[in-house]
């Protein structure tokens, strides 16, 4: 009798703990909001700027240097810099400092005549020279063009205006998007901003080189014929772009999310074409609320002279040693001839979630088309896990394990059967998963750490329809008591921004989704 009321006893209780925990395949995702963030003023983090109504003594806030024997006339007149020119004069009026990985905006008034218009990136005594300006003739784009001087000598002279969008009125404002190793350039008036040009130019010059970052300048570019040219505004800054991708929290080394100040924080892909374009955005989110807030960028320092835009990165502070680490995925090797794309471990003592951050970064062993690292320290078993993909006829989730944070990794599960992407290791009441977004149309969840198929994410509205690209990132966060859901999952959809030309990754927007 006793044994057999022991017997009956675990078997209740066991019934009883399996009962209580929550399987990741048991919540319901409820959609809450979708937003896309297009060259959203709000979110931008300003560098410099030139204000017409803010400009007092401007021969010395921006100085004017004329390019030849006829003077370009540069005045503050109504609030708008007025910029008269005759006989084809040209100049240029200092600005700011140089980045490549900055926006540059002009904000237009009127034009009239026949001329050019853009910006001058260049050391002091101009022996390297890149313009990248618009030609116009009565208020009419004409071209797009990208010039490279080298000692005096025009090196390269391109068109970068793409094929089929006519002759635009050139009113509105200019969007000089520099992307590291390549730029796209918008035209916005009325509408959502319109592509006109796009350019590769890292294997002309590279301006991710630190010796040029460190001493170039950035120039308004002008000259004319016998024409008029009303500026309202000028800005440089940090832009969140037109297309957001590879969401990602910010955990801490046990791969708990960051929850700091009321925010959860993220890593985002700031799309600007294909690869090699994307920059690693910083964002942060209250979780109760949508009120998605561009925090930063991150770029990566190899030592090798150059600063890197590497994406799909996994960032977490090590709590042990006051250190912020983290895995990248190499893709700036598409914009370097010889190299080849790998997983980096990447570092830093500073807080990159603000502003312009740089991380250290170096090669970890894991050569190859793998992407989309999340990495974590099993307290429990003493172990460093990634859960990634791996291109194996197609990318599958695979699990690499060490005993060191930056090396030594091995693969101990995987690759799964299904097509992955976004791959990410949550906890779930206590316990741990794997999630990975896929390209047959529904979020796969499987077992920690041996990527057992466990079944399928429960979502309504899932952010793809019958046509669209169904490979999201997931990316689940369990949060404490207190917020409207136990859990949410910021994802993102598959629409590339309209008008590009050529391979492109400018997907998408983000949708919130309350899980219970």
């Amino acid at each position: 009798m006793t044994k057999n009321f022991l017997i009956t006893l675990v078997i209740v209780l066991c019934s009883s703990l399996c009962c209580g925990q929550t399987l990741p395949t048991d919540i319901q995702f409820v959609r809450q909001a979708s937003k896309r963030i297009i060259f959203d003023s709000n979110q931008s983090i300003p560098l410099a700027s030139f204000s017409p109504s803010q400009t007092i003594g401007m021969p010395i806030m921006n100085p004017i240097t004329q390019l030849g024997k006829d003077s370009v006339d540069f005045k503050i007149h109504e609030g708008t810099l007025q910029i008269d020119s005759k006989n084809n004069a040209a100049a240029l009026m200092w600005l700011a400092g140089f980045n490549p990985f900055a926006t540059y905006n002009i904000d237009l008034g009127e034009i009239s005549g026949k001329g050019k218009l853009g910006f001058q990136f260049s050391d002091p005594n101009r022996k390297e020279v890149v313009l990248v300006i618009v030609s116009y003739e009565n208020a009419v784009l004409v071209d797009a063009e990208y010039n490279l001087i080298i000692d005096g000598e025009n090196v390269s002279k391109q068109s970068m205006m793409i094929q089929g969008i006519g002759k635009p009125f050139l009113q509105g404002k200019l969007i000089f998007q520099m992307l590291g190793s390549g730029l796209n350039l918008f035209l916005q008036d009325k509408e959502y901003p319109k592509l006109i040009g796009q350019f590769e130019f890292s294997e002309l010059l590279d301006l991710r080189e630190t010796k040029r970052i460190q001493k170039f300048q950035s120039l308004l570019y002008t000259s004319a014929e016998n024409g008029t040219i009303k500026i309202k505004d000028i800005s440089v800054d940090i832009n969140a772009g037109m297309g957001l991708a590879d969401i990602r929290a910010m955990t801490y080394e046990n791969g708990e999310p960051i929850l700091d100040g009321g925010r959860i924080w993220y890593t985002m892909s700031i799309r600007g074409r294909g690869l090699p374009n994307p920059l690693q955005g910083v964002f942060s989110m209250n979780p109760s609320v949508f009120d998605i807030k561009f925090e930063g960028i991150i770029v990566f320092d190899r030592e090798d002279g150059l600063w890197r835009n590497e994406v799909a990165s996994h960032i977490f502070y090590d709590r042990r040693d006051s250190t912020w680490k983290g895995i990248t995925t190499g893709f700036s090797a598409y914009a370097k001839k010889g190299e080849k794309k790998q997983l980096l471990a990447v570092e830093s003592k500073k807080d990159p979630r603000f502003g312009f951050s740089i991380m250290k970064a170096r090669p970890m062993g894991q050569v190859g088309d793998i992407e989309d690292p999340h990495i974590i320290f099993d307290e429990k078993d003493g172990k460093y896990r990634i859960l990634t993909c791996e291109n194996s006829d197609g990318y599958k989730a695979i699990i690499l394990e060490s005993d060191d944070w930056d090396k030594g990794f091995k693969k101990i599960a995987g690759p799964v059967k299904q097509n992955s992407t976004g791959t990410s290791i949550q906890r779930i009441d206590g316990k741990l998963y794997c999630f990975s977004g896929s390209s047959e149309r529904e979020i796969f969840i499987y077992s920690y750490p041996d990527l057992k198929e466990l079944g399928t994410m429960k979502m309504d509205l899932p952010p793809w329809d019958k046509q669209a690209n169904t490979r999201v990132w997931p990316n689940v966060v369990e949060l404490p008591d207190g917020y409207p859901a136990k859990y949410i999952a910021l994802m993102m959809d598959r629409i590339n921004y309209p008008g590009i030309q050529g391979p492109q990754w400018t997907y998408g927007a983000l949708y919130l989704y309350h899980g219970h």
